[in-house]
């Protein structure tokens, strides 16, 4: 667990150097920040496209990640039984609590997508854009781009993980018995009782999973597209002078729709257990005492398989939210580079 953590920290220092490194453009020597081209707005660009981008998505595709957070749940709520497909969860949802019972926790998913989704995806193109700079222009290889997502995705977990908390809690709470359900009313409500209720340190149960998730989440979905675009605009013939056609962007987000669903979940599954976990009024204790723990538990209790509950869901949830993100920001960034500058 040390060196895990070890590592996490070295990863959160890698960005200092590349963002305090500040090459002078030839003739920009004594310009100001608002008189180079684009100024703030430009910085600004990756964060505002991404974070609009990400919170579009999370709506669109909200009921599934919905039924995707239950699924891997059930095995821990209902040892030795086999869980509902993606399907009749919903359906028996709709049909118990109505229809709109399937975006319950969609304000704390937008809360989320607004800070996690905005620094990871804004970060990342930053990080992508200085590392491209730094190669004199020319495209840089996947370790590179791999390096830039787990860098990006860590630190925006770390930013993020108290609105992951409100989500999960709100997704699940319908699960547990009626007397020993949350309610809580929306998103901040879920916020200020979980730290009046269980301190402040709550806000951030299954950090380390969540870390681990975000840099396999940013490297399966963004590392993993800008490396699958260069490939399928050579397989598509497509020059890209005015960026990607339609074609090359459907191919290249689908692949890392994919990607990022197949390197995360694992890591999802450990950290959604670990945030929704109690104390059992038995024992006194919490299930898991930590991300090892739960690791051993699941993998003795429900196979290696186990870590994979729910990736249907995970992966219907995964695919469109990636594409749509994918998708969208293009449109997005253009609209915003002729409203800003």
């Amino acid at each position: 667990t040390s060196s895990l953590y070890s590592f996490i920290v070295l990863l959160l220092l890698y960005p200092y150097k590349l963002i305090t490194h500040q090459p002078t453009p030839i003739n920009q020597s004594t310009m100001s920040d608002t008189q180079v081209p684009g100024g703030f707005a430009k910085v600004a660009e990756p964060f505002v496209c991404g974070g609009t981008a990400a919170s579009f998505a999370s709506v669109i595709i909200h009921p599934i990640d919905l039924a995707k957070v239950r699924m891997q749940l059930f095995g821990q709520l209902n040892p030795g039984k086999i869980g509902p497909s993606f399907p009749a969860l919903l359906r028996g949802m709709v049909q118990t609590d109505g229809i709109w019972s399937i975006y319950k926790g969609v304000d704390a998913a937008i809360g989320r997508q607004m800070v996690y989704g905005t620094a990871r995806i804004g970060l990342h193109r930053t990080f992508s854009n200085k590392l491209v700079e730094k190669n004199g222009g020319k495209p840089i290889g996947f370790g590179q781009k791999a390096l830039s997502g787990m860098a990006s995705g860590s630190i925006a977990v770390c930013i993020g993980t108290p609105f992951d908390i409100a989500l999960v809690r709100l997704q699940a709470d319908s699960m547990a018995p009626v007397a020993e359900r949350r309610n809580y009313k929306h998103v901040f409500d879920a916020l200020i009782r979980t730290t009046t209720e269980e301190g402040v340190g709550a806000l951030y149960k299954g950090l380390a999973p969540n870390i681990l998730r975000g840099m396999a989440m940013n490297v399966g979905m963004l590392a993993c597209y800008d490396q699958a675009k260069e490939i399928s605009a050579k397989v598509l013939n497509d020059p890209m002078i005015d960026g990607p056609a339609l074609t090359t962007k459907m191919a290249s987000s689908a692949i890392a729709g994919f990607t990022a669903a197949l390197f995360s979940l694992p890591f999802d599954l450990v950290k959604s257990r670990l945030m929704n976990q109690r104390i059992d009024p038995v024992t006194g204790k919490l299930p898991y005492s930590g991300i090892v723990d739960a690791t051993l538990q699941i993998a003795k209790k429900e196979g290696p398989l186990g870590f994979f509950n729910g990736f249907s869901a995970y992966y219907g949830r995964c695919a469109p939210h990636a594409m749509i993100i994918l998708l969208s920001i293009e449109s997005i960034t253009a609209h915003y580079q002729k409203s800003m500058y």
